[in-house]
């Protein structure tokens, strides 16, 4: 099954992203690639939607954001997506105020991950903003911390208006954050972007060089179980659950009970709701450096010993 890559525009307010999207999305053009946009506002009026081509599909969320009050909404307009159209990428830019995992972690509906990859979350910052960042009340200090420890891709605007020596203490402050995601700097947003889109064929046979967005520290893996599990093998599997991974949700069937399960976990706790459907057995997973054979191989062999006779 061909999945649709989706990448999330994350950033504090003004930091660029809409620059940086319409330049992404002219370079898609080229390459012929077939892209979507979603786009959320925090106001009831759309202010950016006419810096989308007209041609390039377009939902719009308002009033809201997508990791809370909209999160509902969000998945069903990707569904819409997915379904009215043959696509290659969804390009997701959120509001100034969303966190990237929040904002991932809705992306993932059970019902839609086995149709989606997530691609990267790449994050704006504004060389400005950030050494002036610590007059904003602390909520908002933290969110734009989080913004940046969650990146795969770091895009460091606007440092033509920051001295050389300020840029590379901004460069070593966000490292320090977020070792392994990659700081580009940038003005206006301007980026070679065939980088974040496309692989390079090296030359003699050499290996494909690996694109950067392969290197997602927040990873995903999708686990649809063919039989329903044992209850007290899973518990037992979620008490061992590392502080790596933030987020499990899906449906789940025990062996104990004919009913399908809504289950939800975070930061540690596990709980689950009759969903009141059959549904397929299916679990996200959301999490930094998953190692998704390990994690296959355990859920593997818990069904294995749950449907062994007893």
């Amino acid at each position: 099954m061909k999945k649709v890559e989706i990448i999330i525009l994350s950033g504090f307010l003004g930091s660029g992203k809409t620059t940086f999207l319409q330049k992404i999305l002219a370079k898609e053009q080229q390459a012929e690639r077939k892209v979507a946009v979603i786009m959320n506002e925090v106001g009831k009026v759309s202010i950016d939607s006419d810096s989308v081509p007209k041609e390039t599909p377009l939902k719009e969320l308002l009033n809201g954001c997508v990791c809370c009050t909209l999160s509902g909404e969000f998945e069903i307009q990707i569904a819409e997506l997915l379904r009215e159209y043959d696509l290659d990428v969804i390009y997701i830019e959120t509001t100034g105020v969303a966190h990237p995992i929040e904002v991932l972690d809705t992306c993932l509906s059970p019902l839609l991950a086995e149709k989606l990859k997530i691609r990267s979350i790449i994050t704006l910052v504004d060389a400005v903003s950030w050494i002036n960042r610590k007059k904003l009340r602390i909520p908002l200090q933290r969110l734009i911390i989080e913004q940046v420890k969650h990146a795969d891709i770091i895009l460091l605007n606007k440092v033509d208006c920051v001295s050389k020596h300020t840029q590379n203490c901004i460069e070593e402050e966000v490292r320090s954050i977020n070792p392994s995601g990659k700081i580009v700097p940038t003005v206006f947003a301007e980026v070679n972007v065939n980088e974040l889109i496309t692989s390079e064929k090296l030359e003699n046979g050499e290996h494909e060089k690996v694109h950067v967005t392969q290197h997602l520290h927040i990873k995903t893996y999708v686990h649809t179980f063919l039989h329903p599990i044992n209850q007290k093998l899973f518990e037992e599997f979620l008490k061992a659950m590392p502080d790596t991974i933030y987020r499990i949700k899906g449906y789940i069937r025990f062996t104990e009970s004919e009913e399908t399960l809504l289950f939800q976990y975070s930061y540690g706790m596990p709980f689950h709701t009759k969903a009141g459907l059959k549904m397929k057995n299916t679990l996200v997973f959301i999490g930094d450096d998953i190692d998704h054979d390990i994690l296959q191989k355990i859920l593997n062999d818990i069904e294995k010993k749950s449907i062994l006779p007893i």
